[in-house]
């Protein structure tokens, strides 16, 4: 008679994640330390977009914040808000367009933030260079 090894008839894995809403849409995050993200491509574009628009400004394609939001045909608090994207230190916008973004939305990214790189990036979790 020969014996059978027991193998267990069902085998478990154990994933740590967690589904958090980035960008309007949900997106599985792993645990700290586990670098296997993809690009934010939505808070990419949003960088892009802020840079162009400050850029229209600063050429004096258009006169105000409030012609440039017309033209666009968005709202110029929105405008604003995008805009405050090029206000981030340079690493973070590097990291965001690596696609390292800061663990946070883009929805808190929009939101009124220190204009002090160095406290940025310990707002966001970044290391200092």
């Amino acid at each position: 008679m020969s014996k059978k090894p027991i193998i267990p008839e069902t085998v478990t894995v154990t994933i740590p994640f967690r589904v958090a809403k980035r960008g309007g849409r949900k997106e599985v995050q792993l645990p700290a330390g586990t670098n296997n993200r993809s690009p934010d491509y939505t808070l990419i574009k949003a960088v892009a977009r802020a840079y162009r628009w400050r850029q229209i400004l600063e050429d004096g394609d258009m006169g105000t914040i409030a012609e440039l939001a017309k033209y666009e045909k968005i709202s110029p608090s929105y405008l604003t808000r995008v805009m405050r994207l090029t206000l981030l230190a340079p690493d973070i916008i590097e990291a965001i367009l690596d696609g390292n973004p800061p663990s946070i939305g883009m929805t808190e990214l929009l939101d009124p933030m220190t204009h002090v790189w160095a406290e940025q990036r310990s707002a966001l979790g970044y290391k200092g260079r």
